[in-house]
């Protein structure tokens, strides 16, 4: 269960952060106005996938079928050439030099060190 709140929580907080800091929604029909870094987005760039990936790890693990392991790394692995071929190219175009500053800064994926702008 520890897996499951965990990645709810981490995506609701990242919602939080879109509408609140980015004036937007993480939905193509209203993408973020200004770029987020700020919450959990300080830490790592792609936060609420991170919490999407513990929710399914905490899915596959509380109902104990293997098979939802499988299609968690599948989902990950989709989403990694989203953010690769989609999402990274379309946020440079849009921010420039700081969301470049930004992916200098922090991680992908895995949590480091804080941005702080």
């Amino acid at each position: 269960m520890i897996p499951l709140a965990l990645g709810t929580a981490i995506y609701l907080r990242c919602l939080w952060e879109f509408a609140s800091r980015g004036r937007g929604i993480p939905a193509p029909i209203d993408h973020p106005k200004q770029l987020v870094v700020t919450g959990l987005y300080r830490y790592v760039r792609n936060p609420m996938y991170v919490g999407v990936m513990l929710f399914l790890i905490g899915e596959a693990l509380f109902v104990q079928y293997s098979g939802m392991l499988v299609y968690a790394l599948a989902w990950l692995a989709v989403v990694h050439l989203n953010v690769l071929l989609y999402e990274e190219p379309n946020l440079r175009r849009k921010f420039g030099e700081s969301y470049e500053r930004y992916t200098v800064a922090v991680r992908r994926w895995i949590p480091g060190r804080r941005y702080d702008g």
